[in-house]
C-alpha cells in the first residue's frame, strides 16, 4: 500500500503547474506525457479486478522522470511544490479522463477502463506496461 502511495503522489508530478519553475516543468512535455500514461494506468489498475499494476515498474519510471527534472535544473524543492499543487492534481485528472474518451472509454464507465486497459497492454503502449493482466 505505501509504494502505491507513492506511486500515486507521482501522479501528482503531472500537475508541475503553479507560478515560477512549476510553470516550466509543466512545459516539460515529455515529462507530462510520461505522469499522464502513470495516471491512466492507475486508475484502471483501480477499477478492474483483472488487472494489476506493475508498482514497481511505475514507480522506476516516475524516478526517471524526476531524474530528467533535475538534470534540466528543477530542484527538489521544485518538483516537490509541483506534485502537491491542487489545481495540477485537478488538470492531470482532466487529461487523464480526456484520453480515456479518446480512445471510447470513460473515467465513469468500470466496464469500458477494463476494455482499455487490456487494449493498452495488449499494444505495449506505455500506459500498458505499467499494467498486468491477472
Amino acid at each position: 500500500m505505501r509504494m502505491m502511495k507513492t506511486v500515486i503522489l507521482g501522479l501528482t508530478l503531472a500537475g508541475f503547474a503553479a507560478g515560477g519553475a512549476q510553470a516550466g516543468l509543466k512545459e516539460e512535455r515529455d515529462i507530462t506525457a510520461g505522469l499522464l500514461a502513470i495516471a491512466v494506468a492507475d486508475k484502471i489498475r483501480r477499477e478492474c479486478d483483472d488487472i494489476s499494476g506493475r508498482l514497481w515498474t511505475a514507480r522506476s519510471y516516475l524516478m526517471g522522470l524526476k531524474r530528467i527534472a533535475r538534470d534540466r535544473g528543477y530542484s527538489d524543492a521544485e518538483i516537490d511544490a509541483f506534485v502537491n499543487d491542487s489545481d495540477n492534481k485537478a488538470e492531470m485528472r482532466e487529461m487523464r479522463n480526456a484520453y480515456y474518451k479518446s480512445k471510447g472509454a470513460s473515467n465513469l464507465d468500470h466496464a469500458s477502463l477494463c476494455v482499455l486497459g487490456r487494449a493498452e497492454i495488449a499494444a505495449h503502449t506505455r500506459a500498458g506496461s505499467f499494467l498486468k493482466a491477472k
